[in-house]
């Protein structure tokens, strides 16, 4: 059974940055695709970012627009979301969540088995 662990959220001021990290167990998180999605209330969860799992191929959601990366360390079981000049509308839950199976990119929460808990990033005005 695969766990997936974020942490690294919290408030921020709009322009400022924040680095979500989220740690897996329990599985061969080296051959993982891994992939960000967030919810705000009362919305549906948006793809934000994903990573195969040799780390060289990324997809981010439309509204990204350069301003966060997403990047993984096999070694340590880890993933990142480098987040730069954060908006108000970032604010949401973010959550990690791993696909075990296949190789492609998916920006639907579908086809990911495997998801953490979430951590809540509030992004003031």
């Amino acid at each position: 059974q695969v766990q997936l662990v974020e942490s690294g959220g919290g408030l921020v001021q709009a322009g400022g940055s924040l680095r979500l990290s989220c740690a897996a167990s329990g599985g061969t998180f080296s051959s993982y695709v891994m992939g960000w999605f967030r919810q705000a209330p009362g919305k549906e969860r948006e793809f934000v970012a994903a990573i195969n799992w040799r780390n060289d191929n990324t997809d981010y959601g439309d509204f990204v627009k350069g301003r966060f990366t997403i990047s993984r360390d096999n070694a340590k079981s880890a993933v990142y979301l480098q987040m730069n000049s954060l908006k108000p509308e970032d604010t949401a839950v973010y959550m990690c969540a791993a696909r075990p199976y296949g190789s492609s990119l998916q920006r639907i929460p579908g086809p990911y088995p495997y998801w953490g808990q979430g951590i809540q990033v509030i992004v003031s005005a």
